[in-house]
């Protein structure tokens, strides 16, 4: 079937290639609009927080996720200058559309006001420099906005800066390694133009997504740098079998591409869907934060195969014999062969005492696993993000002269069922009893509660209750707080039955949203690991060897979850990497970490195992078909997860913790999986296996 489709490629090389320029002319045109559709939002829909958000924006006209917060200091002002402040504050929201000051206070030299709106998390964003510039009108020349619009409009020109900063570091690295592999050829070019048609295909698919979906502001760093470190990665393994099959002077360029095709082009095929898969399970996660990265690490891998199998060939019958002659060094895989490489020696000597390697190899991978014991996670962080912003110079003043807890409070509403209930004299004392009970908690900053507005709706039926903290809201002290308050406070209350309380704001959001994510995670994980087994079962015709890669996956996600807490937590090469100190990982980089790294993974198994399988059927035996299927592979596997390490630099030398989170995870992972478990675990645990590595029952 690949060979038919390559040769009506081939055939039609110039239609192909003219598509593609399309795609990416549409790509580039998505890109310079896709920030203006993306979004921070943590929303978890049915949740209890999603619940009190939802009263607080239709009752009290407070919009969680479009409110911002104007931060005004002041030293030794009177009464009436603070006045004065407040009506300023006032005239500047009435310009925003929707705008209106929900609630103004002054405290420690700080005037805070929330200024709400009625737009999402994204169109709120898009009023932040309006916002700025009707205040600076008014006179407040020293005023600061911050709040989740503000953070999500700040934040998104730092993304776009490291993004840039990131390709350019990747490329880089990726072309200095691919010209001392390959040596300098045209060849070497091939993996960047696929990389760059990838990269834009899945921008314009995300783009289009992003019309109809919650997408999140992270998803084109992720889909650029992880996009263009698979894309080359497909890219290579083909250019490496091209060159393998032109060896041979009777083989025509046509042959060449097909028998390509046939081999490394199926395993492609075989490796993408792994991968799509892996990260699919994540669009079953009930959070649209979540969905939405799976949904765009679906789109890169299908995008990489569609370019492997219908781009590449084009290109390589224009190439032809010319285009993979170096016409300078060499390359290291010019250089040498299979037989008596680096990687046959290293394959013959770790099966000459497998049980040694194996066992050694294990506890090598144990120990950097082991700090996954420290792991922590928080929703989110203010903390984590560059400080030089206007929004975080808010929150920075705020924290220093009050706290961290008053920019995001708890947020107590209490439903009584009926209108007028909430200033009678027995709800009012259950209110003030419950709000002291809370006051009493070492936890507790300060309670806010009143009989008017903003703290009654108007129809009398819905009341709401400030709690502020002591830490911000991601802290493992108050993710227990907001636990706390729900399990203890709330639970037990002296109101009727008939009153319904729930309890928002950005800590419970936080709450809410690991809960639900991890809540799915160990069904995440089976699924993946199930489809994973069926479908290697069928490639690699055998029911322990895709038994065998699934354990290995999960050992390198398990490491990577290891050195995650090294380095960020413990601080181990941070100054070195110049990666943030955080004593919590952000709660979504785990699970796209296992998603990712695991399709990464199995990707390096399938390359590795798929030759050894082709020496197998050709007539070798077991420890010969192992040895050769490392010594052809060993190296282009190792140099590809090099480049793919080189592409996720762009992620660690960002600003944003999460991503840097993520790019050291997967950096570290790839590099463990591609050296000590393929390299070293793999070969020493097949070579104890023996003939059971091929065994599958016949069907009769």
């Amino acid at each position: 079937m690949l060979a038919r489709w390559t040769r009506t490629v081939i055939r039609f090389r110039a239609l192909v290639i003219a598509l593609w320029i399309v795609v990416v002319v549409l790509g580039l045109v998505a890109a310079t609009r896709l920030p203006n559709l993306l979004t921070t939002s943590l929303v978890v829909p049915g949740s209890g927080s999603a619940k009190a958000n939802a009263v607080l924006a239709k009752q009290f006209g407070e919009n969680v996720e479009g409110t911002f917060t104007v931060v005004v200091p002041f030293r030794g002002s009177s009464a009436s200058v603070i006045a004065q402040r407040e009506r300023d504050i006032a005239v500047a929201a009435d310009t925003v559309p929707s705008g209106h000051v929900i609630e103004e206070r002054a405290i420690g030299g700080v005037l805070y006001a929330e200024v709400g709106t009625s737009l999402n998390l994204v169109h709120a964003s898009d009023q932040t420099d309006h916002l700025r510039a009707s205040l600076r009108s008014t006179g407040l020349v020293g005023a600061l906005v911050t709040g989740a619009p503000a953070i999500n409009h700040d934040i998104a020109p730092v993304l776009g800066h490291d993004l840039r900063r990131g390709q350019l570091l990747a490329v880089a690295l990726a072309l200095l390694l691919l010209v001392v592999m390959l040596g300098l050829c045209w060849a070497v070019l091939v993996p960047f133009v696929v990389a760059g048609v990838t990269s834009c295909a899945a921008l314009f698919v995300v783009y289009v997504l992003a019309h109809h979906f919650l997408m999140v502001l992270y998803i084109p760093n992720v889909i650029e740098l992880i996009g263009l470190g698979l894309a080359i990665d497909y890219s290579l393994l083909m250019v490496h079998r091209f060159r393998f099959e032109l060896a041979d002077p009777a083989v025509s360029v046509e042959e060449a591409i097909v028998r390509t095709m046939a081999t490394a082009g199926r395993t492609i095929v075989l490796s993408g869907i792994t991968v799509a898969i892996g990260v699919a399970t994540l669009l079953l996660v009930p959070v649209p934060f979540v969905r939405s990265l799976g949904a765009a690490g679906v789109v890169v891998p299908v995008v990489a195969v569609a370019a492997a199998v219908t781009l590449q060939p084009a290109l390589f019958s224009y190439l032809g014999r010319r285009g993979v002659v170096s016409f300078g060094p060499p390359g290291l895989f010019a250089r040498q062969g299979p037989h008596g490489s680096r990687w046959e020696r290293i394959t013959r000597t770790v099966m000459r005492r497998p049980m040694v390697v194996a066992s050694a190899a294990v506890a090598l991978l144990a120990l950097g696993a082991t700090s996954i014991f420290w792991l922590q996670l928080t929703p989110g962080s203010v903390v984590a993000v560059p400080h030089d912003l206007a929004s975080t110079k808010a929150l920075t003043l705020i924290t220093d002269r009050i706290g961290p807890g008053l920019i995001t409070p708890n947020e107590i509403v209490l439903d009584f069922g009926a209108t007028h209930l909430a200033n009678t004299a027995p709800y009012a004392a259950d209110r003030l009893r419950l709000a002291k009970s809370i006051l009493r908690d070492a936890e507790v900053f300060a309670v806010a509660i009143d009989s008017k507005p903003p703290f009654v709706d108007s129809s009398g039926r819905y009341e709401q209750i400030l709690v502020l903290g002591r830490h911000e809201f991601g802290a493992e002290a108050s993710q227990a707080f907001v636990r706390e308050l729900r399990d203890d406070y709330l639970a037990h209350t002296a109101f009727p039955s008939s009153t319904t309380i729930y309890l928002g704001g950005a800590s419970a959001q936080g709450v809410d949203f690991l809960g639900s994510v991890y809540g799915a995670f160990p069904w995440l994980v089976a699924l993946a690991l199930a489809l994973a087994y069926l479908i290697l079962v069928r490639a690699f015709r055998s029911l322990f060897l895709p038994l065998l890669a699934v354990l290995m996956d999960l050992i390198s996600v398990a490491v990577a979850y290891g050195l995650l807490v090294v380095v960020f937590r413990f601080g181990v090469g941070s100054s070195i990497l110049g990666t943030y100190h955080v004593s919590q990982i952000e709660g979504w980089v785990p699970i796209f970490l296992f998603a990712t790294l695991f399709g990464l993974s199995m990707d390096y198994e399938v390359f590795i195992v798929s030759r050894m399988r082709e020496a197998r059927d050709a007539g070798m035996s077991s420890r010969d078909a192992i040895v050769a299927g490392l010594a052809t592979t060993g190296g282009v596997v190792s140099g590809a997860a090099i480049i793919m390490v080189a592409a996720l630099s762009g992620l660690i030398v960002g600003h944003v913790a999460g991503l840097q989170e993520l790019g050291v995870g997967l950096g570290a992972g790839v590099l463990v999986d591609a050296t000590i478990v393929r390299g070293l675990l793999l070969p020493s645990v097949m070579s104890l296996l023996g003939e059971w590595n091929w065994w599958l029952p016949s069907r009769r």
